[in-house]
Order: structure tokens, then C-alpha cells, then sequence
């Protein structure tokens, strides 16, 4: 037990400094390639171990005996347990070592994967699916520690939303995997005279242990790859080497982490101000997300066989969207997040309404283009609020505690997305869900508002107040 703790304690020091600024240029640069695309291959593969059950849910639901109330609770389960998982994870990521942290969660992950097509009561189901999901909680807090502790402040939105783009790759590569692997199972071919059935040798189950085999894999890459800070190089730290000042700075060069959790994470109005916005922004993207092939397929009445189409359009643009935001708060305000989230904010609420009005068989070229506008528009704000604008407004020795915080609260408003918007549709109808997104949004911009200032940092709030 002592050696498997010591493994996420954080490493030391490097004993001497590296000097040579021709060295330390060339040692960040390629230590700073292989931390970012070391990080997004270990999202995507936290993606494949996670999001690995909705492509088969039609199956997994009759060969594991599922009613779609069981589903529905798995689903809440995984939302409450992954939300809660974040904050906590993010409090022990912040003093533990980043590649120990990420790559423990999911070679657990993974595991659980190998097992699940062979769970069929729901109890035990739903325990080990938010098992699961509470394991997944590990993979975004080192992630945000890693991107404060090797990219400043100056370049961090375009970076940070460059990454964000593994959620994408790994939300479509696992539906790729799963539809190549179905099509395996039910393949037959003939071989020397002799027909061979696919699914004599392999079931439906594959994608759950082809995704888990491969998440082992990656999680012994990010344990070899990773390394938790620069000064373990003997690298200066990342404001020294880009002569850049972090937006907000400790008060006192040593605190004690509860101090440092209380001040700038639990009692920080700015961050409750960013999680609340957070609700609401998870609540408009889950709703367009998760309800858009329903209200298209019933309302609407379109061809069935178009809205996967349209389903992914959604994602995919949205992508270009958060990609595009990071890049407008680096390029044209100096890496601040409020204003690019307003702008977003603002549009998204044309965008959603005009799909509601709009959408329809008669128009697939314009629903197409509504659909990719509320993908690209919400993208924007759920990059940045929730990670990129927190980072900016607590300390680099709280980051990951502070964005599981704020995650935690995107995924309540992701739980209000299910029965909540369930709820008002019965009651009020589709224009009443569709109003609630716009009304959502109205609200998130005014509390993405509030660390307006604060993001220009201490030394301007300061200036401000003398």
C-alpha cells in the first residue's frame, strides 16, 4: 500500500537547473508537444472506456435485460457520481502526480470495461457504471493542471481549446469502433471451403473489452510519457520561461492547501459565479444535444434515416466552434474568456430559437446550418467558463480543484437536461423547452459577466481599488 501511494506523490525537483536558454528552449518546446498530445490521447482514450454504451444501447438494453426507466437511472448515476467525482478528484489531483493521477483512472476505467457485457442485474450494473464513471472523474483535473503548468496565460484559451477537441474525437471514434465491431460480429465468410461465422468467435460484448484493452494501453503510455511539472526537468516554471504574470497569484509564496482550497476555490465568489453559469450552459448543451433527433423525428416528422446525420453535425461543428473561441480570446483579449463567452452566449440564443422555428424536412440545408450554429455557439462557452475562464480567476496550485468544481455543477445542469427537460415539455411543450435554452443562456451571460475584471488580473483589480 506504501508503494502504490508513494506512486501519486508529487516527484521532486530536478537537483540542478538547467541554465543553457538554448537547452531550456528546446527541452520546453519538445516536452511541451509531447505533454499535449500525450494529454489528448489520453482523453480520447477516457472516452472510449466512457462513451462506449450509448452506440449499442439498443442491445445492451435487451441482452442485459434492461427496462428504459434502468437506463434512464444508469444514466443519472453516471452523471451525479462523474459531476461529484470531478470536484473530488480535482482536490486530489491538485497535490498528487499528474501522470500517476490520470493514468490510474483509467487503467481502472478499462478494467471495469472488460467485465461489463457480462453484468446483467441492474443493481450491480448500475454500481459498477458509476464505479466507472466516478474513475473517469480523473481525467480532466490533471489535464487542467497540465495545461496551466506548461502553457501561460497568454496562449492557454487557444490550447485549452485545441485539447477540448479530444472530447469530439473520442465521442465519434468509440461510435466508429462500435459500428466496425458490430459489422465483425456479424460477418461471414468462406476459407478454404469452410464458412466462417464472426460471431462464433466474438459478441457484441468487444465493445466493451476492445475499448478497456486499448485504455490499459494508453494508460501505461501516459504513465511513461507524462511528467508532472517543468521543475521536474529542472525547467524554469512557465511564467519565467515566457516572461509572462499569472492573471491571479497567491497571496502568501507558502499556504497550507486547505488554506489555498477555502480562499481561492471554496470561497472565491468569482468561481460560484462561473459554476452557476456552468449549470446553465451543460443544461443548453445536453437539452440541443440529447433532444434534438426526438423533436426533429416527432414534431418535425424527418426522415428517420437523416438524423444521425444531423445528430452529428452538432458535435463536429462544435468543435470548430470551441477551437475558434480559444483562438479570439488569445488573439483579440489578451487570453480573457468574458467577452468571447458573451458574444457566443448572445448569438446562441437567436440560434436556438430559430431552430425551433425553423427545422424541418422542408428546410434540411437550413436545419443543418441552425443545428451546426447551436453546436458551434455552445461549444464556445463550455470550453472556456468552465476551464480556461477558472483558470484565469484562482491560483495554479488550485486549478484542478477549482474546474471539478465548476464541472460538478455542469454536470447538475446536465442531470436538469433529463427529467427536468422532460418535465417542461410535458407541461409546456417543445416552444417551452426550447424558451428555457434561451432564457438559460440569457442568464449564463450574466454570470460569466461577473469576473470581468478579475480576469484582467490582481494587479489591475488592484490598481483599480487605490
Amino acid at each position: 500500500m506504501k508503494t502504490l501511494l508513494s506512486l501519486f506523490r508529487p516527484l521532486p525537483d530536478a537537483p540542478e537547473k538547467i541554465k543553457d536558454e538554448k537547452e531550456i528552449k528546446r527541452l520546453y518546446r519538445r516536452m511541451r508537444i509531447k505533454m499535449f498530445f500525450s494529454m489528448y490521447l489520453g482523453y480520447v482514450a477516457y472516452y472510449f472506456t466512457r462513451k462506449n454504451v450509448a452506440p449499442i444501447a439498443h442491445i445492451f438494453m435487451n441482452e442485459s435485460g434492461l427496462t428504459i426507466e434502468q437506463y434512464g437511472w444508469m444514466g443519472t448515476i453516471a452523471y451525479l457520481t462523474y459531476g461529484i467525482g470531478k470536484f473530488l478528484s480535482g482536490m486530489l489531483s491538485d497535490k498528487s502526480n499528474l501522470k500517476a493521477f490520470m493514468a490510474c483512472g483509467l487503467f481502472v476505467s478499462s478494467i471495469v470495461n472488460l467485465f461489463f457485457g457480462y453484468i446483467h442485474t441492474f443493481w450491480i450494473l448500475a454500481f459498477f457504471y458509476g464505479v466507472n464513471n466516478a474513475f473517469q472523474s480523473m481525467g480532466f483535473p490533471p489535464v487542467a493542471r497540465g495545461l496551466v503548468t506548461w502553457f501561460s496565460s497568454k496562449e492557454r484559451a487557444t490550447k485549452w481549446t485545441l485539447w477540448s477537441s479530444a472530447h469530439t474525437v473520442g465521442t465519434t471514434g468509440v461510435a466508429w469502433l462500435a459500428g466496425g465491431l458490430l459489422l465483425l460480429v456479424a460477418a461471414k465468410f468462406t476459407l478454404g471451403g469452410k464458412t466462417i461465422v464472426m460471431a462464433d468467435y466474438i459478441s457484441w460484448r468487444s465493445v466493451f473489452y476492445v475499448p478497456g484493452i486499448i485504455g490499459i494501453i494508453t494508460s501505461v503510455h501516459l504513465f511513461y510519457s507524462l511528467v508532472d511539472k517543468p521543475s521536474n526537468l529542472g525547467l524554469p516554471d512557465i511564467e519565467t520561461h515566457s516572461g509572462s504574470v499569472a492573471p491571479t497569484r497567491a497571496e502568501k509564496a507558502e499556504m497550507p492547501y486547505w488554506e489555498v482550497l477555502k480562499k481561492y476555490v471554496l470561497k472565491n465568489p468569482y468561481l460560484w459565479s462561473l459554476a452557476i453559469a456552468y449549470v446553465f450552459i451543460y443544461y443548453i448543451r445536453f437539452v440541443t444535444l440529447d433532444w434534438a433527433t426526438i423533436f426533429l423525428g416527432e414534431v418535425k416528422n424527418m426522415d428517420k434515416n437523416s438524423l444521425p446525420f444531423l445528430y452529428s453535425i452538432m458535435p463536429l461543428i462544435g468543435t470548430f466552434g470551441g477551437i475558434f473561441s480559444g483562438w479570439l480570446a488569445d488573439k483579440f483579449f489578451n487570453g480573457r474568456c468574458a467577452p468571447v463567452n458573451i458574444i457566443f452566449l448572445f448569438i446562441l440564443i437567436f440560434a436556438v430559437y430559430a431552430f425551433y422555428l425553423y427545422s424541418g424536412p422542408e428546410h434540411i440545408l437550413l436545419t443543418a446550418v441552425l443545428l451546426g450554429a447551436v453546436g458551434f455557439f455552445v461549444d464556445g462557452p463550455q470550453n472556456l467558463a468552465g476551464g480556461v475562464q477558472v483558470s484565469r480567476i484562482t491560483v495554479k496550485e488550485s486549478v484542478a480543484a477549482a474546474c471539478g468544481f465548476s464541472g460538478m455543477f455542469g454536470y447538475f445542469g446536465a442531470t436538469l437536461s433529463g427529467r427536468g427537460a422532460a418535465y417542461i415539455i410535458s407541461h409546456y411543450g417543445w416552444s417551452g423547452l426550447y424558451f428555457s435554452c434561451a432564457v438559460s443562456a440569457f442568464l449564463a451571460i450574466f454570470f460569466v459577466a461577473v469576473p470581468w475584471n478579475k480576469e484582467k488580473g490582481d494587479d489591475y483589480c488592484k490598481a483599480q481599488k487605490s
